[in-house]
């Protein structure tokens, strides 16, 4: 039990330097100085289907500036089975469920705009790996546009996801890929404890857990908050400088 408290203590204490206001630097990887997203494309792979991994006509953004591209594997019909069930999760029926999407039988696409007014202020930051997890965070502040557009009730949703990338040529995959392998969901509202840095409104610290098949040196952070009107106001990915 002693052991156990202080894993959970380690892992706290990173999950809290990532984005404690006098520790900002100390996070590994961060969205810092990077540009905003335009777009999320994100494509919904059934563990079923071998052959959509190794597709070289795999589904691609036309334009790759500004545009987020996630892998969701989707549990298959064979569970554990199914030829891609290492990468699968159910986060992604999750994230179907919420398209109002129903489980590929192959590969299905979602293309999701980011229609923010004027930019807010998003970061996501991950530190070291530690046990097979990661400290991870995310934190927000509106732009006055977006704020007078979501005034009625100043609730806003977020996503954070940890991704890992895949190289073209790599588990045998002909183009790259962006495997989502953790989600973290939450949503921010009026009643919400102000956190005390001044730079963001909003904050989120978790440690997230990488699973036994990721290659923790290709994980990176990905994340983005939409208004009550299912907007997504801003989006970040996270980069090791």
């Amino acid at each position: 039990m002693k052991n156990i408290a202080c894993t959970r203590a380690s892992l706290l204490a990173i999950a809290l330097t990532v984005f404690a206001p006098a520790a900002m630097a100390q996070a590994r990887c961060s969205s810092d100085g990077a540009p905003q997203p335009t777009a999320i494309f994100e494509r919904f792979i059934s563990a079923d289907c071998e052959a959509c991994w190794s597709d070289t006509k795999t589904p691609a953004p036309s334009a790759t500036a500004g545009t987020l591209v996630l892998d969701w594997i989707v549990p298959g019909r064979s569970a554990d089975d199914a030829p891609l069930s290492a990468a699968a999760t159910n986060d992604a029926l999750v994230r179907l469920q919420t398209l109002g999407r129903k489980p590929p039988e192959t590969t299905d696409v979602h293309i999701t705009t980011v229609t923010a007014p004027s930019p807010s202020k998003l970061r996501v930051a991950h530190g070291l790996p530690f046990n097979d997890y990661l400290g991870t965070a995310i934190a927000f502040t509106p732009s006055r546009a977006a704020q007078r557009h979501n005034a009625a009730s100043n609730r806003w949703s977020f996503h954070l996801l940890l991704v890992e990338a895949a190289p073209a040529g790599s588990d045998g995959t002909t183009v790259p890929r962006h495997v989502v392998r953790n989600m973290l969901q939450g949503s921010w509202g009026p009643q919400d404890s102000p956190t005390q840095s001044s730079l963001y409104r909003w904050m989120e610290t978790r440690s997230m857990r990488a699973t036994d098949s990721a290659q923790v040196d290709q994980l990176y952070m990905v994340g983005w908050v939409q208004d009550t009107g299912g907007r997504i106001v801003a989006a970040a990915q996270s980069v090791c400088r």
